[in-house]
């Protein structure tokens, strides 16, 4: 059943949830009262969770290449800030999409369908992403989310008592990179305290804490001044993106961002379907990546 709006509202006994069709993006999602997504607040941070398609962060120069020819393409692709049709399934779940159009092939030489799904089940949210090649050649893509959580849930709360956990970890190693938010080698290694990421990304000099291969693909953020916490699970994401907007000492969120590929990097090819991470479908074929955000 189509619905001609905007915002759709979902809830269970445990999570009351608002997403938009536009982009597929995750608006609210509150337990016990308490807000738990970051309000998109525009004198801080414009956004709330964009859906990063069919690219993933900043490219060379502003392009990439297809079969040897140069195809110039925005920052985390188009499907941020794209009108997504919706189908209201049950109350607690929701499933938007969008097909390929003139617009999109001018940055994105493919013909593809984006399936997006959010099921509430208890005190979780999975976030399912159906990516399917409806054209005639092999099609390679990246895909990621964008969540970003709210911190300082309670009054006098500030950033410094958030902290990122790994688990069996005491040191992290991230990518460098450069001015232009393009992905450096060597890596960079990290401490952790006590499997604790304390630091944002701006007070480690970096733009993004990019890392590989995170263990049990499981990263949790949490308080040393309450209980709440968000732990978001990713299998089918090799790679994570952890980032707050620079310049701003008390943001009040943190992004913890599952990706399928590598942003683009001085040791990446220019071939989008050789890029670290790019998975590429064959005409007709569908691949189905989720992953799992559980409030407590």
């Amino acid at each position: 059943m189509v619905w001609d709006m905007t915002i759709i509202a979902l809830k269970n006994d445990t999570l009351s949830v608002l997403a938009s069709s536009k982009g597929a993006e995750l608006q609210s999602v509150v337990r016990n009262g308490a807000e738990r997504l970051w309000s998109g607040d525009p004198a801080v941070w414009g956004r709330r969770a964009p859906l990063l398609f069919p690219l993933i962060g900043r490219l060379r120069n502003g392009w990439y290449a297809n079969d040897g020819k140069r195809v110039g393409a925005p920052m985390h692709g188009f499907c941020r800030d794209r009108a997504f049709a919706v189908e209201q399934v049950s109350d607690s779940h929701v499933r938007f999409e969008t097909v390929s159009d003139e617009g999109t092939r001018a940055v994105y030489p493919f013909d593809f369908r984006l399936c997006v799904e959010f099921s509430l089940e208890d005190n979780a949210i999975v976030k399912s992403h159906i990516v399917e090649n409806t054209g005639n050649a092999p099609m390679p893509f990246e895909l990621g989310g964008h969540e970003a959580y709210a911190t300082c849930l309670l009054p006098g709360e500030r950033m410094t008592d958030y902290f990122v956990r790994f688990e069996g970890l005491d040191t992290i190693e991230m990518f460098g990179m450069d001015e232009a938010g393009i992905l450096t080698l060597p890596k960079i290694a990290v401490p952790l305290e006590d499997g604790r990421l304390t630091k944002t990304p701006e007070q480690l000099g970096i733009d993004t804490i990019v890392l590989e291969n995170v263990p049990g693909s499981t990263i949790a953020l949490a308080s040393s001044a309450n209980r709440c916490e968000v732990t978001v699970e990713f299998p089918d994401f090799p790679y994570l993106g952890i980032w707050t907007k620079a310049g701003q000492d008390d943001a009040r969120y943190l992004c913890l961002e599952p990706w399928s590929a590598l942003p683009d990097a001085h040791f990446s090819p220019r071939e989008l379907a050789e890029k670290p991470g790019v998975r590429v479908l064959a005409p007709g074929e569908r691949a189905t990546l989720a992953y799992r955000m559980t409030f407590r």
